[in-house]
């Protein structure tokens, strides 16, 4: 007798996509933040969990109803570490609850895991980092075994509409582009719907940037980024004109918008010039005419039409 079973998508409802933060992290999918070690990943972690046990916005985003959260790391002590952290989060440690492991270690299959969620009505589950949860029979490397250990986290997240994170390392090569620079199989990235690389600017080392390079459920949104100091600790910037290839390669020595934006200020200083002049002048430095126009209106630069050319000037 045969098994098919056809799901005619006449019958398929259809459901709009909610966000833990948009267009970042989606609630019933895998989100995958990578990056190389001690670039900040963990700390923008449990920045995020601390807001949202507290309810409170993230970026910049409205204010949430408090949430359970599942966190577990293979890497970092709870007490010495992963608590304090939370505590200098100022989160609600009341709400992040971790599934005792010690005994026997957890893993992605794990019905624990489930169990957890249920019990708990979690809606955030952070494994940090991906390769600590595999378990010892998988090889991360190894497509075939990685696809069922992933289709079952998704599907996890799917049933119980919460978010799952994976934390992961970058490997080591500098060659190649971001979406391959994560370690292990691209069947990781391609599981997930969202996957963010962070990481830090070269001449700005507290300054930590995270980048898009997957969002399968919205369009990928620009850069942001938070500094990380010991006299302030964390806080947001804002957006951050950079890519993830540029971030990965060190070629990323600052804000290509703040590049734009002193290119403008020099080359303005003496007076209008003709915007096809400053154009072909900005394109020989490397500057995109996107991120020419964005500094253009971030310094209030005005255009105006004389002897039928624009012109730019400060005034």
């Amino acid at each position: 007798m045969s098994n098919l079973k056809l799901i005619n998508m006449q019958d398929v409802a259809v459901e709009e996509v909610q966000w833990l933060l948009y267009p970042f992290i989606p609630y019933g999918k895998i989100t995958i933040i990578q990056g190389d070690p001690g670039e900040g990943k963990t700390t923008l972690v449990l920045q995020i969990i601390a807001r949202l046990t507290k309810g409170e916005p993230i970026v910049n985003e409205a204010a949430k109803v408090p949430v359970n959260i599942i966190y577990q790391t293979a890497e970092d002590g709870l007490s010495d570490t992963i608590k304090p952290r939370l505590l200098s989060a100022d989160a609600d440690c009341s709400k992040v609850l971790v599934i005792d492991d010690r005994d026997v270690p957890l893993t992605m299959r794990d019905i624990r895991l489930e169990q957890a969620i249920i019990e708990t009505n979690a809606k955030l589950v952070v494994l940090d980092p991906i390769q600590g949860f595999l378990g010892a029979d998988v090889d991360m490397h190894r497509a075939n075994e990685i696809r069922p250990v992933m289709k079952h986290i998704a599907e996890l997240a799917e049933k119980y509409q919460c978010a799952i994170i994976l934390i992961g390392h970058m490997n080591k090569s500098g060659i190649g582009k971001s979406a391959y620079r994560g370690l292990g199989s691209i069947d990781f990235q391609a599981a997930a719907r969202s996957v963010l690389i962070v990481g830090r600017i070269k001449e700005e080392p507290e300054i930590r940037v995270v980048c898009q390079v997957k969002s399968s459920l919205a369009p990928e949104e620009k850069s942001i980024a938070f500094k990380l100091s010991e006299e302030n600790g964390f806080e947001w910037i804002g957006e951050y004109d950079v890519t993830a290839d540029d971030l990965l390669s060190g070629a990323a020595k600052g804000t290509k918008k703040q590049v734009a934006m002193d290119f403008l200020e020099n080359t303005l200083s003496n007076g209008p010039m003709a915007q096809s002049e400053i154009m072909r002048i900005a394109a020989e430095k490397g500057i995109s005419e996107k991120t020419l126009r964005n500094a253009k209106e971030a310094l209030k630069v005005q255009s105006k039409r004389f002897n039928n050319q624009w012109h730019w000037s400060l005034e």
